[in-house]
């Protein structure tokens, strides 16, 4: 996203491939096909100007993002200071040395409403000390982070303007086929309002990114390139049905492979952060497994597609409402799972409260029961888990033997298990051991704490930390910026 970035550098490499997380292969419509198309499912498509009118449709509603992230650097070294002679009569350098470096990135959004709302990816706005959107017509704004979710990489800015901008509307990713025309629009390396088209290459692509979030991606040709990130993949009629996310690429740039996030799922996140400024997942109470061939046979199951119950939270929705171990869940709402990501994913992106149809299969009988989706509430150990983004810190209680090797009075704060490398933290100074005891001068009695106050922390916000060296037991303040 950022200046290094664009310059071509490759900034993971995932066995052979290089993924980017960023938003020419342009499809040629021919329309006789479509006219002389003699399967029976095919609606007549008149592409001579359809993917003109979708463009001519959205285009006003997708806006240029322009990000500012400041970062510490080490400064580089003076003249004389690798110098032996030097060091040997004026001493060392008196530590390292750093300063503020602005680094720039471009991306995509598109305006919810008419009050300002936009979609973006989490990862597009992520650390950002400044937002700039730039609409069609030229105006700029200042935006602010109204909330994100990491998880889905996605995230809802906001602009202050007295028009009633024009918005786009979500469609239902769960009626996509492959093979359908899709149209994507953005700001591919700096290049506004591009649009491309392709089709759908396939659904529920799993695994792209970090497998323990929450992904369901479709996968496309229509060209995705840096800059292309946040903006919509939009199918005929104008609706959008994914938010373009990544490529993945040896070469750094675009090579038929794209990714998309479904809009069922955006829209779900959209509607949560807009609403409450965070995401409330669904929950059921069932712990579940992906139902391999071997245990199919052994089960006696009738194929593998669905999520094979291996536990179930006592008092929970799913207990409620009478699903046991080893059950087989196949379908939620009459729509059948793929697997247990699918499972998990919808289940999470489901209205809380809501009374959801769940077919089951149970020793060879299919049983179809009502649940009632509760909110999920991870544990304290979870939940830092999944703030460990914000700093790049994984954290945990101090214990007794802890606190007396350090000779500390009491158990209050908490102890630096993992510092992420090129982190936040680890820019800062901190390392595995130490322990952080405020944050924003708020105490921490433990982890508990440690959520409450990092939790409404934004990207780009400068955090304040009280933090003991855990080698030599010094105390001082230092300053993060979250991302």
């Amino acid at each position: 996203m950022f200046s290094e970035a664009l310059s071509g550098k490759k900034s993971w490499n995932p066995g052979k491939k290089f993924l980017w997380l960023f938003p020419f292969f342009l499809f040629a419509a021919n329309p006789a096909l479509a006219e002389k198309s003699s399967l029976p499912w095919a609606a007549p498509v008149d592409l001579t100007n359809a993917i003109a009118d979708v463009a001519q449709k959205a285009m006003p509603a997708v806006v240029h993002i322009e990000v500012t992230q400041r970062v510490e650097v080490a400064s580089p070294p003076g003249p004389f200071e690798s110098d032996p002679f030097f060091r040997y009569f004026f001493g060392p350098p008196p530590g390292p040395r750093t300063y503020k470096k602005e680094l720039r990135g471009i991306g995509s959004g598109m305006v919810l409403d008419g009050e300002g709302h936009i979609l973006t990816n989490f990862h597009v706005i992520s650390g950002a000390s400044k937002i700039t959107v730039k609409t069609s017509a030229g105006e700029e704004f200042e935006a602010k982070v109204l909330g994100s979710d990491p998880k889905t990489d996605l995230a809802v800015i906001r602009i202050k303007t007295a028009k009633n901008l024009p918005s786009l509307a979500f469609g239902d990713s769960d009626r996509l086929r492959v093979g359908e025309w899709v149209v994507a629009i953005g700001n591919p390396r700096g290049l506004e309002q591009t649009v491309t088209a392709g089709i759908i290459s396939a659904k529920h692509r799993m695994g792209v990114l970090d497998p323990s979030n929450y992904q369901d991606y479709i996968q496309t040709d229509a060209a995705i390139n840096p800059g292309n990130s946040g903006g919509p993949l939009l199918n005929l009629s104008g609706e959008v049905i994914g938010v373009n996310a990544a490529i993945v690429s040896e070469s750094g740039g675009f090579e038929g492979i794209g990714f998309a996030i479904p809009s069922n799922m955006a829209k779900a996140v959209a509607e949560a952060i807009i609403k409450h400024g965070k995401v409330v997942r669904g929950w059921l109470g069932v712990a579940v497994q992906e139902m391999t061939n071997s245990l199919a046979k052994n089960l006696n199951a009738k194929g593998t597609r669905g999520a094979l119950v291996t536990g179930v939270t006592k008092g929970g929705p799913a207990e409620n409402a009478g699903i046991k171990k080893g059950d087989m869940i196949v379908s939620l709402d009459g729509i059948p799972l793929a697997g247990v990501n699918d499972f998990r994913n919808r289940l999470a992106a489901s209205r809380v409260g809501k009374t959801v149809e769940i077919e089951l299969r149970r020793r060879g009988e299919m049983v179809t029961v009502h649940a009632s989706i509760g909110a999920y509430k991870p544990n304290p150990q979870q939940t830092a888990a999944e703030l460990r983004g914000k700093l790049g810190i994984e954290v945990k209680e101090i214990s007794n033997l802890e606190a007396r090797r350090r000779r500390m009075e009491n158990r209050e704060g908490v102890l630096l298990a993992k510092v992420d490398p090129n982190s936040p933290a680890e820019r800062a100074g901190l390392e595995a051991g130490d322990t952080l005891h405020q944050i924003n001068n708020q105490n921490l009695r433990g982890v508990g704490d440690y959520i409450r106050v990092l939790e409404p922390v934004q990207p780009g916000e400068e955090v304040l930390l009280l933090v003991r060296d855990g080698r030599t037991g010094e105390v001082g303040f230092l300053t993060v910026v979250a991302r």
